[in-house]
């Protein structure tokens, strides 16, 4: 009687476990066939004409984005996401960066087919972590950037968390290994990157304190230390909306036994009135005795200091960019001009002047997957010695999402 009473109870455990088996195995391919496709599409059109011996470039180019998130499995869910980018219509007269016409001048939109995200993610209550290649954005992106103006986004191989303490307080951590830049897989770099950012959100605005501890796994001595500070935020008076926003940052920069420090300064203020945007800045990437200019090599760089592109990488003698920009709303769209005047941090007697540009530009959605602009960049080059060039950069661009 007991034995079979045994065997009973063991054969009801058995139906009852494969039967949960069954369940998590549907939940499983629930989540796998309920996810979301989605994609980005951009053709694009840049022209750019530099008072140099080089040929003006023109490239007209297509990027394909195509990427599949799947549905929640116990907190899990995943990421894949492939990427395109390439000439068309045989207007690819310039130097994509690579080696290819380079008697001509740069357009960084190389040739590239990849994966540019694929990563699992795991959400528990507050804390959400991911593993595999994804992109990052911090802040404003001065420091860490998915660079969205470049054709061939940037991302990482990383391993990332985010905590919410409370409502308003944020913990983000990143181990970034490899970094998948702009240039294609040719110019990619193997990192030993920590990341470290804190946020609290107040009714005037966001306190950020961060560490950004980079360092190329390229068997040599280097390291690239930021430690730093920023607000942000904005509050209404009466009929009108201030913005500011004020940040500080320093910076060791190791090279075998090279050592340099310096500094990094924002300030800007504005205003929005009767749906007019004005805004005043300035900002400074200090120089370590004009031998060392700060560095952001994450950060989106064509968003900063000018679309002409001329200070993606910082002077030795550093930058001082005093801007000043107007923007609102025109037949459904958005324009903007904004004004550069660019200095030398560490002056020389014969280095000063770094130049100044005018940046225009008009863009705007139709319905709820289209979107169209042009854009227009005018350097005028400074003191001679400084080594740049009159430079002019054209883009028109249309885009499908969804």
């Amino acid at each position: 009687m007991y034995l079979k009473h045994t065997k009973r109870t063991l054969l009801a455990a058995a139906v009852i476990a494969s039967s949960g088996s069954w369940v998590q195995a549907d939940d499983f391919v629930d989540a796998i066939t309920s996810g979301e496709v989605y994609g980005d599409f951009r053709l694009r059109y840049e022209a750019v004409d530099q008072d140099n011996s080089l040929k003006d470039a023109k490239a007209l180019t297509l990027r394909s984005m195509l990427g599949y998130k799947t549905g929640d499995f116990y907190g899990f869910s995943g990421v894949l996401e492939f990427e395109d980018s390439r000439p068309i219509a045989g207007v690819d007269d310039y130097n994509d960066t690579l080696g290819h016409n380079t008697d001509y001048s740069v357009v960084a939109d190389p040739q590239t087919t990849e994966v540019n995200q694929a990563y699992i993610q795991y959400k528990l209550y507050a804390l959400t972590t991911k593993i595999g290649r994804q992109t990052i954005a911090y802040d404003d992106m001065r420091f860490v950037s998915n660079t969205p103006w470049r054709q061939d986004r940037q991302s990482f191989n990383a391993f990332t968390a985010e905590y919410m303490a409370l409502e308003d307080l944020s913990f983000k951590y990143a181990y970034i290994n490899k970094r998948n830049r702009v240039f294609a897989e040719e110019r990619d770099l193997r990192s030993k990157d920590h990341l470290l950012n804190v946020s609290y959100t107040t009714s005037f605005g966001k306190l950020t304190g961060y560490a950004y501890l980079l360092e190329l796994d390229n068997d040599t001595d280097n390291s690239l230390d930021t430690y730093g500070i920023r607000f942000a935020g904005s509050t209404k008076l009466n009929y009108l909306k201030l913005l500011y926003q004020a940040e500080y940052a320093h910076q060791k920069n190791e090279l075998g036994s090279i050592k340099d420090d310096a500094n990094y300064y924002l300030a800007e203020g504005g205003v929005v009135v009767s749906g007019i945007k004005v805004k005043v800045g300035y900002e400074v990437l200090g120089s370590a005795d004009g031998y060392y200019g700060f560095s952001t090599p994450l950060a989106a760089l064509h968003k900063l200091n000018g679309w002409a592109d001329q200070f993606v990488m910082t002077p030795a003698q550093g930058l001082r960019d005093l801007y000043a920009s107007v923007g609102g709303q025109l037949f459904g769209g958005h324009w903007s001009v904004i004004y550069h005047d660019f200095r030398a941090d560490e002056d020389t007697p014969t280095i000063d002047d770094l130049g100044k540009e005018i940046d225009l530009v008009y863009s705007r959605k139709f319905g709820k997957h289209y979107n169209a602009g042009v854009k227009y960049a005018a350097y005028s080059a400074g003191d001679k010695a400084a080594g740049k060039v009159d430079t002019d950069k054209l883009w028109f661009w249309v885009g499908l999402s969804f």
